[in-house]
């Protein structure tokens, strides 16, 4: 090996290597966009989708035309803002991937399994002409109840270690 490439080969390789690195504030092995995460759930988590509920407790206040936007002054609200906002209330640090968010993504795949085409399933199910103000109701129940019940898997799993 001639002097240039012993230096250029070992150069190389790091910058690889530092080029994949993980970022910070990011887990090793996640992209931080799995559509499929599912991180374990809190109970602050019930506190989320019950603060949701209140935020979109009328048909007046949902908005049917949602772009994943949620501007802080807003007074209409779409599922996946409803939910935005009560996690920044509840928590204070809103996550895409947050816990509630991804229940509620799942919660939609069980009671629309034929509408999978959704390239964004809160803002597809949300925007859906056939989907009802008593839908997204139901969604929050049905997110409830998920949560709660993940919550006391969570706590059984605890106990037996």
């Amino acid at each position: 090996m001639n002097r240039i490439t012993r230096f250029l080969v070992p150069a190389v390789w790091l910058a690889v290597a530092a080029n994949g690195q993980t970022p910070p504030g990011k887990a090793a092995g996640n992209s931080g966009d799995d559509s499929n995460a599912r991180p374990p759930v809190t109970k602050a988590d019930v506190k989320i989708v019950q603060r949701a509920r209140e935020i979109l407790d009328s048909p007046a206040k949902w908005n049917r035309a949602d772009n994943r936007v949620c501007p802080a002054t807003a007074k209409t609200f779409s599922l996946y803002c409803a939910l935005e906002k009560a996690t920044d209330e509840v928590s204070g640090n809103f996550e895409h991937r947050g816990a509630a968010m991804q229940e509620a993504r799942f919660v939609i795949d069980d009671i629309a399994p034929n509408r999978k085409d959704y390239q964004h399933r809160l803002m597809g199910y949300n925007n859906d002409p056939t989907t009802t103000f008593a839908d997204i109701q139901k969604v929050f129940r049905l997110l409830e109840d998920r949560i709660a019940k993940r919550l006391a898997e969570q706590s059984a799993d605890t106990r037996k270690q």
